[in-house]
């Protein structure tokens, strides 16, 4: 393990005992377990290919909510190196050749999108992810911005997010210029660590510098937020370097921190498989890194939302969390601008009325569906009535961090306490625990339940309930 010198913090100057102090080490060890991330409820693997599309484009042909406010996802999946922990949809290539004729497909695509989802609803809130969006060279990422501006009703309005992905080895300052230029006012930055020892063990190095040079032309031209992802759990990562990243992070100061716990499943994600598993933090001293993280950053002056989320009191998420105006989709955690999200290129997911729609996960079967004139879907699920009532209490545990029981009961036609017999018998643990409480009519989070928010909501899934141990392996681990 590396060695980390000259640390200039008292935070980061603690012990490792010290750390464990500061965490319930019994607690975390009994709650590890693994569960969704819930960006969706009923989760992804719930989606299935005999969903059959001509209900929705049904739906599509009476819905009367053209109008409403709209959210869009663009996935572009190319990257120019693998990294390896990476978990994402993503074609890793050199050829110059590929993202032109992505964009052409892809135009395909928002044609035919825009005429069944309506072209003239306001576009308050858009997200390019990847892979790396940053793939497109200048001018394609000119093109494509006016591909959709030419399709849907973009927005110049200031309370607008529009926001993308950047990996910080493929663009410069004139980049960042031309992105608020094309209407961007939220970037997010992949840095996952800054300890060169790990960056080179999973195959993305990006010196300190690079990043803060990026971050110095992101504040100059004014956007509205930035963004950081953090992955802790990757080989050589221990309470010495990650307190390292964490003050050249806490340096930067990032309006956002996302710090996503590593799931290494190598058996599903190919390229997990260059990672040394001997070289990966030990689960004491990962669950040490999580509890140095939550720390630290709280320390630091930022607020902890929630799922991993770390936002500074001042932004907008803190802002609408305390205002009941957070949401959670396959975006994160963002503000609640629009009912209906549209993803659009291979992979992504929709989320549009009682409907969950998935394209095409292999670029291939992506552009075959949209050379025959179809919609490039192969994925779908219609919710339920029970399905909407246990999304209500888990996006609400997630977002607003309590659940108003006695406006649920008005609103679903239940007595929660018979309707949710299993669930509340299962949770006596955390309720033992005062992880969460149930008084006076509100199920509460407390501030010790925050770092097990997944297994509070694991409960009211109807989908968990009997499944086994490894079936719930193939998500990543909740603490």
């Amino acid at each position: 393990m590396n060695q980390i010198i000259g640390i200039a913090s008292a935070e980061t100057d603690r012990l490792p005992s010290e750390w464990a102090a500061g965490m319930d080490m019994d607690m975390a060890r009994k709650y590890a377990t693994s569960g969704p991330r819930y960006t969706s409820y009923p989760t992804a693997p719930q989606f299935s290919e005999d969903f059959d599309l001509t209900r929705y484009r049904n739906w599509q042909s009476r819905n009367d909510a053209h109008t409403d406010p709209l959210s869009l996802y663009v996935h572009i999946p190319f990257c120019h190196d693998i990294c390896y922990y990476c978990a994402c949809n993503k074609v890793v290539t050199r050829k110059d050749s590929v993202a032109a004729r992505y964009i052409k497909q892809l135009t395909q695509e928002l044609e035919m999108q825009s005429q069944l989802v309506g072209k003239d609803r306001p576009v308050t809130q858009m997200h390019w992810g990847g892979g790396s969006p940053t793939y497109l060279n200048d001018g394609e990422v000119t093109e494509l911005m006016h591909k959709l501006a030419s399709r849907f009703r973009l927005l110049d309005k200031g309370y607008r997010e529009y926001s993308i992905e950047i990996d910080p080895r493929t663009v410069s300052a004139a980049t960042i210029a031309l992105l608020k230029g094309v209407g961007f006012n939220r970037i997010s930055l992949g840095v996952q660590d800054f300890d060169p020892v790990v960056q080179q063990a999973v195959n993305r190095i990006q010196p300190y510098g690079q990043v803060a040079d990026l971050v110095e032309a992101i504040r100059a031209h004014g956007f509205r937020s930035l963004s950081f992802d953090l992955i802790y759990g990757l080989p050589y990562q221990n309470h010495l370097s990650m307190a390292e990243t964490l003050r050249k992070v806490i340096s930067l100061r990032p309006d956002r921190i996302a710090c996503y716990n590593y799931a290494h499943l190598p058996e599903r994600f190919l390229a997990q498989r260059s990672i040394d598993r001997l070289q990966l933090p030990e689960p004491e001293e990962k669950l040490l890194l999580a509890q140095m993280i939550s720390a630290t950053l709280q320390d630091a002056g930022y607020r902890y939302i929630g799922m991993d989320h770390y936002v500074l009191p001042t932004d907008d998420l803190a802002k609408a969390q305390g205002e009941a105006r957070l949401q959670r989709n396959f975006q994160g955690y963002s503000l609640r601008l629009a009912d209906d999200l549209l993803g659009l290129g291979v992979s992504s997911i929709s989320q549009i009325g009682d409907f969950y729609l998935q394209n095409a996960r292999d670029l291939s079967d992506y552009y075959q569906l949209l050379n025959d004139g179809r919609l490039p879907i192969t994925k779908g699920y219609m919710i339920n009535h029970e399905d909407k009532l246990r999304r209500r209490i888990i996006m609400s545990l997630i977002c607003d961090l309590s659940l108003d029981v006695a406006e649920l009961e008005r609103e679903f036609g239940i007595d929660f306490s018979v309707h949710f017999n299993e669930a509340l018998t299962e949770l006596q643990d955390a309720f033992d625990d005062r992880l969460m409480v149930f008084e006076a009519g509100r199920l509460q989070v407390t501030e010790a339940g925050r770092p097990f928010l997944r297994n509070l909501c694991m409960p009211f899934d109807q989908y968990l309930e009997h499944k086994s141990a490894s079936a719930k392996a193939k998500f990543s681990a909740t603490v």
